[in-house]
């Protein structure tokens, strides 16, 4: 007879007891049983070895599984995943082959099932990815074409001074050139940042930020005076669209990664935070893969500009046709017997005027034209897309 579907151990026990009295054969009590003899004499020598547990259904799992990870190679993703805690299984592997120089590695569904019985990983919830309005202000196509700079949100480090970071990311390259813990966003404090940067790396040919301060103004050409002292350097000021932080998401998004390896939780001072910031510099431009360099390191790609800063910022230099004026600390500039205001970004800056048709001029500080000066009104206006 078959086993009873409600008590299968039960059965097994009738029959290995039938079958140690000896009193019928083998044969006869299999098919009494309804059993082949292989499954018979399989529960007799699994009952004499470890008696009556052994007769309880057994899990139909391979006890060997050819392509298990090895206990060496999950203690080595452990080891990556510690000393790196925001990193996926991605970057894992990659320093996995890079600096252990291993040839069979596991597949990342593997590394992500390792971190995952670690308990490494949560479960994220998909957001909504936004897309940029637009193309991006300037292509960066070679280190130093383009370098963003931002302050990351404040935040209070553990003794309450506020901490107000810094950043300066060479776009090409994604290389990250300063990171300060500063207390408060000072035009002083930033270009004295951004010269120590240029004393060591050169001078880039755009620097894009937002147009807040220090950085931008609603003055004309969008400059302050952080501004102004860039494109005398040579350096053009380049500005996102109001409203539009996404137009510098690579930017936006290194913030979140320093943010989670640096200030989550916040250290105890600034200068334990400073300390903590240029370690995660020397990890992300040395060590951190990165997926838009084909999973190489910044330092790979990036190499330092060949335009040096110069010991002395020159004036602007106008073509001989230009009316060259010079705004006086009033913050204006003398036309025809008046004056006609210019903003006071530009105090004390030569600008230079250019003839138009129809009684206008264009406004110039250096290569950059900041708006139109019309004859009859001597007033300075922005500029339209028709000019």
């Amino acid at each position: 007879m078959p086993w009873h579907e409600t008590h299968p151990v039960n059965e097994r026990l009738k029959f290995v007891a039938a079958a140690l009295t000896g009193r019928a054969s083998m044969t006869e009590l299999c098919l009494k049983f309804g059993i082949s003899r292989k499954t018979g004499y399989q529960l007799v020598d699994r009952y004499e070895r470890d008696g009556p547990d052994a007769l309880r259904e057994r899990s139909r799992a391979p006890r060997v599984h050819p392509n298990q990870t090895t206990p060496e190679m999950e203690a080595a993703i452990l080891r990556v995943r510690k000393a790196h805690p925001t990193w996926g299984s991605k970057k894992i592997l990659v320093i996995l082959e890079r600096d252990l120089s291993l040839d069979d590695l596991p597949a990342r569904s593997t590394v992500d099932a390792v971190l995952k019985r670690a308990g490494l990983v949560r479960p994220r919830h998909r957001r909504a990815r936004h897309h940029p309005s637009g193309p991006p202000v300037v292509e960066a196509h070679a280190p130093n074409d383009v370098w963003s700079i931002d302050y990351k949100g404040h935040f209070r480090v553990g003794d309450g001074t506020r901490c107000n970071p810094l950043t300066v990311n060479d776009v090409c390259s994604r290389a990250s050139l300063e990171c300060r813990a500063m207390v408060a966003p000072k035009l002083e404090d930033v270009q004295h940042r951004l010269e120590t940067v240029f004393w060591q790396r050169g001078l880039p040919r755009c620097v894009l930020s937002d147009n807040g301060p220090p950085f931008g103004s609603v003055g004309l050409g969008g400059l302050s005076r952080l501004g102004v002292w860039l494109l005398r350097l040579g350096v053009k000021p380049l500005f996102i669209e109001p409203g539009h932080p996404e137009q510098n998401g690579r930017h936006e998004r290194f913030h979140e990664t320093l943010k989670a390896e640096t200030a989550s939780p916040p250290r105890a001072s600034i200068r334990a935070q400073q300390s903590a910031f240029t370690g995660f510099q020397r990890s992300y431009n040395e060590h951190r893969p990165h997926e838009a360099l084909d999973m190489r390191v910044p330092a790979d790609v990036y190499t330092p500009s060949t335009r040096s800063m110069p010991f002395t910022v020159r004036e602007h230099e106008y073509a001989s046709d230009f009316e060259v004026r010079r705004v006086r600390r009033e913050v204006s500039m003398k036309w025809a017997g008046r004056f006609v205001f210019v903003g006071s970004a530009i105090a004390h800056e030569f600008v230079g005027l250019e003839a138009v048709d129809g009684g206008s001029w264009h406004v110039h500080l250096g290569p950059m034209r900041l708006g139109v000066l019309h004859e009859r009104s001597r007033t300075v206006l922005p500029l339209s897309e028709d000019d």
